[in-house]
């Protein structure tokens, strides 16, 4: 790279802010009306409307300790669409399992798919409680605090935020149900994403720049541990939650195991863009009250910046990662099973799999960043 294209890139440019965010303003438009191929798949429902649930009979449901099994019959009012203000009958068929099951009582409001002949609701289904009222204020709030906390800023991270979500569910998933290769597909929209990310939130600068190759770096690393542990580990992807189903729906070419080592680093690139960011963001302040300190200097700089940073983020997916299997570490404990079977067991070898080898990752991305942050900082002083 030329000094003159160096210094295009590294000097600091409002404009070249404002118009990344359009493109990306522009790109999200388009994911959201992006067919995602399964479109075919969609239940063939007439409407999907909100209800509210006037009568319940559970006559037939029978009940052992917290588990419901049976059938209860809901009398809804309709409070939207062609059928508003009109009453409907629906079921709603409790299997006993509680992590599926949904149990309604009078006065709730529920999400209601109707076949519709003529002007008539022919048949009506109880799908789950209505929940995109409340979750749409949550979003709301959270958006407002954020453009309140951070202005310009945390538009910019709201708007990555719904880039990363569309780019999820439109590019990611639906390539992984197609069986495209899940590691190059996610290594590829982990790139995508942490380009937009960092650049978005920190600029097209020397700042985003050192960010955005040292978190690649920790991400490549992450990537290559998977790889090279995933034999040892002797692990499935069917230790995920709805593996199986996804193979009986339709989709049995697909290679779970691939899946499951394209999550691990997924699931670590948020992390480790953050930690990324933090010590070039800290290597641009020193710089700017320092211009004249050496590359050595700096670099030790970074270096003790990632120390501590590492110190509280090295434990962030142990944490995140132990609290969705909490109930299932409860049962372990209640029942007495050793240490060294919990170990062994499959899905808790496939936690520690993806805890540790993100955490390679956190702990590589800081001296990554820093070396390069001091390199690009001091070496190309424009």
């Amino acid at each position: 790279m030329t000094r003159k294209a160096l210094k295009w890139f590294f000097t600091g440019s409002t404009s070249r802010d404002i118009f990344f965010v359009l493109v990306v303003m522009i790109t999200c438009m388009v994911l959201v009306i992006l067919p995602t191929g399964f479109e075919d798949r969609i239940e063939k429902v007439d409407e999907h409307v909100h209800g509210e649930v006037i009568s319940v009979d559970n006559s037939t449901v029978l009940q052992f300790g917290l588990v419901r099994s049976g059938t209860q019959v809901l009398e809804i009012r309709i409070l939207e669409g062609s059928q508003k203000g009109r009453i409907v009958e629906a079921v709603n068929n409790l299997t006993g399992k509680m992590e599926l099951d949904k149990y309604f009582e009078v006065g709730d409001r529920a999400l209601v798919d109707l076949t519709i002949n003529g002007d008539r609701a022919t048949f009506a289904n109880a799908a789950d409680h209505y929940r995109i009222d409340v979750e749409i204020v949550l979003l709301g709030l959270f958006a407002l605090l954020l453009i309140l906390f951070g202005g310009f800023t945390g538009f910019k991270a709201l708007l990555s935020f719904g880039f990363t979500g569309l780019a999820l569910w439109k590019i990611l998933i639906p390539l992984f149900l197609k069986g495209i290769d899940p590691i190059l597909v996610s290594f590829s929209v982990v790139t995508l994403l942490t380009s937009v990310i960092i650049f978005l939130v920190g600029g097209i600068n020397r700042k985003g720049l050192v960010a955005f190759l040292g978190a690649m770096l920790g991400l490549g690393l992450t990537c290559i541990l998977s790889l090279v542990f995933s034999g040892p580990f002797h692990l499935h992807g069917a230790v995920k939650p709805f593996s199986e189903t996804l193979l009986y729906s339709g989709f049995a070419h697909l290679n779970l195991t691939r899946i499951f080592l394209a999550s691990i680093f997924l699931a670590s690139s948020g992390a480790v863009m953050d930690l990324s960011m933090d010590i070039a963001s800290a290597l641009h302040e020193i710089m700017e009250h320092h211009p004249g300190i050496t590359t050595m200097k700096l670099m030790r700089s970074g270096m003790i910046v990632g120390r501590m940073v590492i110190g509280t983020m090295t434990t962030t997916l142990l944490l995140a990662y132990s609290a969705s299997y909490i109930t299932m570490l409860m049962v372990f404990m209640g029942q007495g099973i050793p240490m060294v079977n919990i170990l062994n067991l499959n899905y808790v070898a496939a936690e520690m799999l993806h805890t540790l080898v993100g955490s390679f990752g956190l702990v590589t991305v800081a001296p990554f960043t820093a070396v390069i942050g001091a390199v690009l900082y001091t070496r190309h002083r424009v």
